[in-house]
């Protein structure tokens, strides 16, 4: 079924920012706090298996320092320096392996792949640990951990993580800095979203279903998913509910939005119960770079699937032909 409101009115829909006051001061201060580590980036060579690409085990320094895993894939053939992608992860899981990132280094660009820290699974493999761990009593899972103060919060590490993969991007001899993509679907759009906010310079982003987006009105309306998880908290933490929803408005996407200057392609499916609808298109009327977005009707948190992934090819092939 239909999970949110009706299209017509999705397409308008525009709703208040949630800034916080001192947003740009707080991101400001943590990304000088992690640049006060070196970058340290490691690209150890890998015997794959995949004749057509270089693949390496990368390793960062991330929030506080921490070793953050990756992995690298250039084609072998292709004369540098070439664009890249960075891809970011869903909810719950890892890296994966070399092999399941064949897209965007079959297209002739080099891909850089951040694993999530502390996530994964068992089928979404996963290997970089989070040395911060839990800062208060939460529910299983990520979206809860140091949810009291935005300082502790899991997603700030993990945003600044993700900076950090896009500058390890950009000193890699064989990447040209100014032609770099972010990427993600769910928790990687969430990423790829708050990455064109806070990285100047970016070429294009890839923004699929972003959670952690218009995020007061996401836990009002949806149960399913991470989402949930809030829920499931707040029910027990009644005290706590405004401290946590404050931490959360550092950490939404409206407000890196609207610091956005990279071309965007977004992607929304109406049927989508665990990124609500609404919030993406929020997200996608406040971006304040060029943007496209394809609506999946019949579709739900899977949006397009290997159609958004046609859809994305089109759209890198555009920025760099």
């Amino acid at each position: 079924m239909f999970t949110d409101l009706p299209l017509d009115e999705l397409r308008t829909y525009r709703p208040p920012l949630p800034e916080p006051p001192g947003f740009d001061a707080f991101w400001e201060r943590t990304l000088t706090e992690a640049r006060a580590h070196d970058l340290a980036a490691r690209f150890t060579a890998l015997d794959t298996g995949l004749a057509l690409l270089r693949t390496y085990d990368v390793t960062f320094a991330g929030f506080g320092g921490h070793p953050i895993r990756g992995w690298f894939l250039i084609p072998r053939a292709a004369a540098g320096p070439l664009p890249c992608v960075v891809q970011y992860l869903g909810y719950g899981g890892g890296r994966l392996r070399p092999h399941d990132w064949l897209l965007w280094p079959a297209a002739g660009y080099a891909t850089l792949v951040m694993d999530a820290r502390g996530q994964s699974g068992p089928d979404r493999p996963g290997d970089t640990p989070d040395p911060a761990g839990y800062r208060n009593p939460g529910v299983p899972g990520r979206l809860t951990q140091g949810l009291l103060a935005p300082d502790d919060y899991y997603y700030r590490r993990l945003f600044t993580d993700a900076v950090r993969a896009v500058e390890t991007a950009r000193d890699h001899d064989e990447v040209d800095e100014e032609r770099i993509v972010v990427a993600g679907h769910s928790q990687g759009g969430a990423l790829a979203l708050a990455m064109t906010g806070l990285v100047p310079g970016l070429a294009g982003a890839l923004i699929d279903a972003p959670f952690l987006t218009h995020i007061r009105r996401a836990v009002e309306i949806t149960d399913a998913g991470p989402y949930g998880e809030l829920g499931r908290y707040f029910a027990g933490a009644r005290d706590h509910v405004d401290t946590a929803l404050d931490t959360l408005d550092h950490f939404d996407g409206l407000n890196f939005a609207v610091r956005a200057t990279a071309p965007a392609l977004f992607a929304t499916a109406l049927r989508d119960d665990v990124v609500p609808p609404s919030t993406g298109f929020a997200a996608y009327h406040h971006y304040a770079g060029e943007k496209e977005l394809k609506v999946w009707r019949f579709n739900a948190h899977e949006t397009g699937g290997t159609d958004q992934r046609a859809a994305e090819l089109g759209f890198v092939r555009g920025l760099f032909g």
